[in-house]
């Protein structure tokens, strides 16, 4: 049989059974032959550019669906497992979202869903040549890890991020029959960490691994093992070690991999080392090619200065570990005129931040945590003051999450003045319905400075007390506005109104605790289908609207997960999507499907 009959064939058996991903219409004739468009496909690699390029004509979507080696799946309801492999019959390698962001503040209840192993089941089947696997919020069990190593020969790079449901017992399956790991990166998950022996299951003959990261996990692992680990795998680029790895063990490490480019440190602090700090420093210093540095738990004045010689080249400084005070972050700064990428917490002050414009020109994202959110007495953490000193010395920011206690109209006006090109701004601060500080006024006209002076804002977090007026901003001026995040705000139906009818590019909404009801839901029909998702809890929803919006909308998955102490006719939590496969099969009794 002809090649091009036979993937005409499929494509066409593909979208009988997907009518959301038919291509248009085929064109008389494609001047170019599969020989001179596969392999000029394949070199794009974003997937929205490869989405694009599959709706030029159905040639092009014949000759994408082959060339595709990696996909993108946003939400693993939005399509089922069984579509993926019918319409890209080479890939090499799966990026997987499963629950809504919200879940990483526990308002997403328990055995939600968003189990990998339906999907591991098919993709083992249709791809065993599968070479990467990149999760993310997913529940994933020991079982489905060791089905995972059984089943992928090829298997080489291994992804897990804010996941839960697995133990160090599955990491054992992945390090004792992944014979060609080449990443193994374990970042934030709810994993139950039953000791560090998991580390010794790699086999001595494993030369290939890239990337390890384990700084989430708590148990001690066994040094030598790991010594010997970095020692045989000289392409080692990227090693993130645990807490329990001290400043002894951490200067071997680097003389046996002094190639490496991003490091995560263990404990900065001991109490008694065996060698001189100046050889600490030497050791640093002999590492010419580290681009971030990350780590550092329970660092001070005394150990910090060790990584200064090698601070020249850094791109990205991680400091969300260590509680540096404003001199010591300052000192550290001086080192780091390269740094791009900055992540402090907001023990640094003020006059940390002051430190930031003046030695960071280059930077262009800044992330503050609280040291302790919970914390409301007492409280220094950073202000305006910080942030304003920021933009005026960094004037390429263009990403910032920045939590705080307290915020002005004046101070955001004059960070977006100075900073135009923001595409993320995630302003958090945690005093619930806080006004501007000085004035008393809400904080509407701060976030209608952001919008009318960032035309290039994809992403916004609003917090502070907010009327109406904030989102008739958005909805008249974030026109490239992607994803929005909303708490304890607006005034009435009329705040998500305004979103809805005027963010043409909106494509995820979080909403939670606003006055948003009915009417409010129900202005969006004609735009949920061009979003990813939605999700509204504490909201003024009921089980009526949400029955309208399913029954107008069938193409869309509307969710209601259901308390114990919830009434019969509110619907508290709210997560709507689109999506080609139908309602999902794995639903739990207190998730309602509309």
């Amino acid at each position: 049989m002809d090649l091009n009959q036979k993937r005409t064939r499929t494509v066409d058996l593909v979208d009988s059974v997907d009518p959301d991903l038919v291509s248009p219409e085929s064109t008389p004739m494609c001047p170019f032959p599969d020989e001179v468009l596969e392999p000029v496909l394949s070199l794009i690699n974003s997937h929205k550019d490869r989405s694009s390029v599959s709706l030029v004509c159905k040639d092009w979507y014949n000759a994408e669906r082959w060339s595709r080696r990696h996909v993108f799946i946003g939400n693993c309801y939005s399509v089922s497992p069984e579509i993926v492999v019918g319409r890209f019959p080479k890939i090499r390698s799966v990026t997987l979202k499963g629950k809504p962001r919200f879940s990483d503040f526990n308002l997403v209840p328990e055995d939600w869903g968003a189990d990998v192993y339906p999907w591991l089941s098919v993709l083992a089947k249709a791809y065993p040549f599968l070479e990467e696997l990149r999760l993310k919020r997913m529940a994933v069990s020991d079982e489905s890890l060791e089905f995972l190593a059984m089943n992928f020969p090829e298997f080489k790079a291994l992804s897990l991020l804010s996941c839960d449901g697995f133990s160090t017992d599955g990491l054992k399956a992945i390090a004792t029959h992944c014979r060609n790991l080449a990443e193994l990166d374990i970042q934030e998950n709810g994993i139950d960490d039953l000791g560090g022996d998991w580390l010794s299951c790699f086999p001595e003959t494993l030369t290939t691994l890239q990337v390890l990261n384990f700084a989430s996990l708590n148990s001690e692992v066994s040094f030598s093992d790991l010594e010997k680990l970095v020692t045989r795998c000289k392409s080692l680029r990227v090693l993130k070690v645990n807490r329990t790895i001290n400043l002894d063990q951490l200067q071997k490490l680097l003389l046996r991999a002094p190639q490496l480019t991003e490091l995560g440190t263990g404990t900065f602090t001991q109490d008694l080392v065996t060698r001189p700090v100046a050889d600490l420093e030497a050791t640093f210093g002999s590492c010419k090619n580290l681009l971030t540095i990350s780590g550092l738990w329970d660092t001070n004045s005394l150990y910090l200065p060790v990584i200064y010689p090698a601070c020249t080249s850094l791109t990205f400084l991680n400091l969300s570990c260590a509680a540096l005070r404003s001199f010591e972050l300052a000192m550290l700064l001086i080192h780091c005129k390269s740094l791009r990428r900055l992540w402090v917490l907001d023990t640094v002050g003020d006059m940390g931040l002051e430190a930031v414009g003046s030695w960071c020109p280059l930077l262009e994202e800044l992330r503050v945590f609280p040291a302790d959110p919970f914390e409301q007495e007492n409280v220094a953490g950073v202000t305006e003051s910080g942030f304003v000193a920021v933009s005026r010395g960094c004037p390429k920011l263009h990403y910032v999450l920045y939590f705080c206690h307290q915020m002005t109209n004046a101070a955001v006006a004059t960070v977006v003045q100075n900073c135009p090109g923001f595409t993320h701004f995630r302003l958090c601060i945690m005093n619930l319905g806080q006004p501007d500080y000085v004035t008393n006024e809400p904080m509407d006209e701060a976030f209608g400075a952001v919008v009318r002076t960032c035309p290039n804002l994809q992403r916004l977090a609003v917090s502070g007390l907010l009327t109406d007026l904030t989102f008739e901003y958005i909805g008249k001026y974030a026109k490239n506005l992607e994803i929005l995040s909303v708490a304890f705000a607006g005034s009435s139906d009329l705040g998500l109104k305004y979103v809805l009818g005027g963010c043409p590019r909106l494509r995820k909404l979080e909403i939670r605790d606003c006055p948003f009801g009915n009417a409010a839901l129900l202005s969006g029909l004609t735009k949920y289908e061009s979003m990813r998702s939605l999700w509204m809890s504490a909201c003024n929803l009921t089980m009526n609207g949400c029955r309208v919006l399913a029954k107008e909308m069938p193409r869309l998955n509307v969710e209601v997960m259901k308390d114990e102490d919830s009434e019969d006719s509110q619907a508290h939590k709210v997560y709507i999507y689109r999506t080609v496969a139908g309602p999902r099969r794995d639903a739990p009794p207190f998730v309602l499907t509309l």
